[in-house]
């Protein structure tokens, strides 16, 4: 921004280039407003690349009675897999129970507490998981996505890995989300609808002045105030910081912080569903195909001291979900399996909950005015409902800066996704006779990352040669320039583990080698969002 920008007075300014922040500026962009939204880091950095990577409407949150966020969540799975067929896709999964699987060892009165109380229950009988999957089916006006069926694990190939007491399942539906890709998008039509992105730049303070709000912003650059007529604070797990320092407001809204670890293994079985495995203590995790070659397993909950402690999964934890799954696999998940692991904060709002389990996922919305300028906190939330967030943000902010706008996101595509649902193998076809040096995998990979833009990427390249360097992994130079051109990436670090997961496939010495080379090239040009 140069003098004359730094004077100008947004409607807007985010903090927070999360999920959240991204679809509210997204949103904002799309009605007109003027938007400035500031990441300390990359987008998606935090929270919103540490899911279970999962458009669901929260199966297990019906026995908290959570009925308003299930079916909110379950109306917009359809939405968004309209929206962005490239990032998202149809699952099923597979909910295993034997008939044993009661209150083992309770009493009657415990049985029924444990049918009240869903806290004092441990695995769920498969009357009550019936009930659970009659709603899950009926609550959203599913339209695209099959619903429940019984399978016999005895024939189905789907019992194949698991135990043999397992003889029966529930097979239902939900969908996968490439989280910090859906992150990434939103800022990127964002940015094409006006709205400023910024990343690698930090709020240093927020200060009402005259009745607009100052916003100090550091950055390579160094340090500028930028001026806006209201402050949206998506912190994610800062949002308390963020409220009480950066801001300096007196609030009483409170936030939980809870880790959600996940490990990924080599690949634990050969069919394409996913397993939803419950606990003995009452919790879940799911086993999901990951990448191709490998198996996602996740997640916990645990209590989460600071948000300035940077999440790992610990080795209790990595224990914990390898002794979880290994009640169900018949052969035995181990540390020796896991490949990869990460962990993830959740910003949840504080109900006063007694578990890290039962916490709320909804999201609450809060408007601070004791400070002049008015300021929207977000708390809490999960990436399924994040375009309802968005748009229940827009009603209070239009109600703040007084202005009325009309709601527009449902159904508009993310970039790449302008295409019907179920057509993925149409366009994978489309590009390997396009571009014949293809394999399987590369288009693959291609395709579901970018979708209708796959062909962008390419542009008019022959041969892999014609690509430039090639990184390893089916990651060529073409590639990279488009994500730092594109998409806000900087580092090797961005395009490896959140533009993709080709970490899992490359070497430390080839991460290091294309840290370089993009190091070098930000210093020899220009790039649209690089800098």
């Amino acid at each position: 921004m140069d003098g004359t920008e730094q004077q100008d007075i947004h409607d807007l300014f985010v903090v927070g280039g999360g999920i959240n922040g991204c679809g509210i500026a997204r949103d904002a962009a799309g009605r007109g407003l003027k938007v400035v939204l500031a990441e300390m880091n990359d987008l998606a950095s935090a929270t919103s690349s540490a899911s279970t990577k999962l458009f669901h409407g929260g199966l297990r949150y019906l026995e908290y009675f959570e009925i308003r966020l299930v079916r909110e969540a379950l109306v917009e799975r359809e939405v968004l897999l309209r929206a962005m067929p490239h990032i998202s896709w149809p699952m099923r999964f597979v909910l295993p129970y034997y008939d044993d699987m009661r209150f083992e060892g309770a009493t009657p009165i415990s049985r029924i507490l444990g049918i009240v109380m869903p806290w004092m229950r441990g695995r769920r009988p498969a009357w009550l998981i019936r009930l659970g999957l009659f709603l899950y089916d009926n609550l959203g006006g599913r339209k695209i996505l099959p619903g429940t069926r019984s399978l016999d694990l005895a024939s189905d190939p789907a019992g194949r890995p698991l135990k043999d007491k397992f003889r029966k399942a529930f097979e239902y539906s939900d969908c996968w989300i490439e989280d910090s890709r859906l992150v990434v998008l939103n800022a990127r039509d964002a940015a094409a609808r006006g709205a400023t992105i910024l990343t690698r730049a930090r709020v240093t303070a927020a200060r009402q002045v005259q009745g607009v709000w100052e916003v100090a912003v550091a950055d390579k650059q160094g340090a500028r105030k930028v001026r806006a007529r209201m402050l949206v604070n998506a912190g994610g797990p800062w949002v308390g910081d963020i409220i009480h320092d950066t801001v300096g407001l007196r609030s009483g809204e409170g936030v939980r912080l809870v880790r959600g670890s996940h490990i990924v293994t080599k690949r634990l079985y050969d069919h394409d569903k996913c397993y939803f495995f419950q606990g003995e203590d009452g919790r879940i995790i799911f086993a999901i195909p990951y990448e191709t070659d490998f198996t996602l397993i996740g997640t916990t909950d645990a209590e989460h001291p600071d948000a300035s402690i940077k999440p790992v999964c610990t080795p209790e934890e990595q224990d914990y979900l390898c002794a979880f799954a290994s009640k169900y696999f018949e052969k035995p998940v181990t540390r020796s399996d896991i490949v990869w692991t990460y962990s993830g904060v959740r910003p949840l709002y504080d109900d006063g909950a007694q578990s890290a389990t039962a916490a709320t996922r909804d999201y609450t919305l809060k408007i601070d005015t004791s400070a002049g300028a008015p300021v929207l906190n977000v708390f809490g939330g999960k990436i399924t409902t994040y375009r309802r967030l968005a748009e229940s943000a827009m009603d209070k902010i239009g109600a703040a800066l007084g202005v009325a706008t009309a709601g527009w996101t449902g159904g508009v595509p993310l970039p790449g996704g302008d295409f019907p649902v179920g057509d993925v193998a149409r366009l994978i076809a489309e590009l390997k006779t396009a571009y014949p040096f293809l394999s399987e995998f590369w288009a693959r990979r291609l395709v579901r990352a970018y979708g209708s833009e796959a062909r962008s990427v390419l542009g008019d390249a022959q041969s892999a040669a014609d690509l430039g360097e090639d990184f390893g992994a089916t990651l060529s130079e073409r590639e990279v320039v488009w994500l730092m051109d594109k998409e806000f990436a900087r580092t090797a670090e961005d395009v490896v583990w959140r533009r993709s997961k080709l970490g899992l496939r490359l070497s430390a010495e080839q991460i290091a080698a294309l840290n370089t080379w993009m190091e070098k090239a930000r210093r020899n040009a220009t790039f649209h969002a690089a800098e």
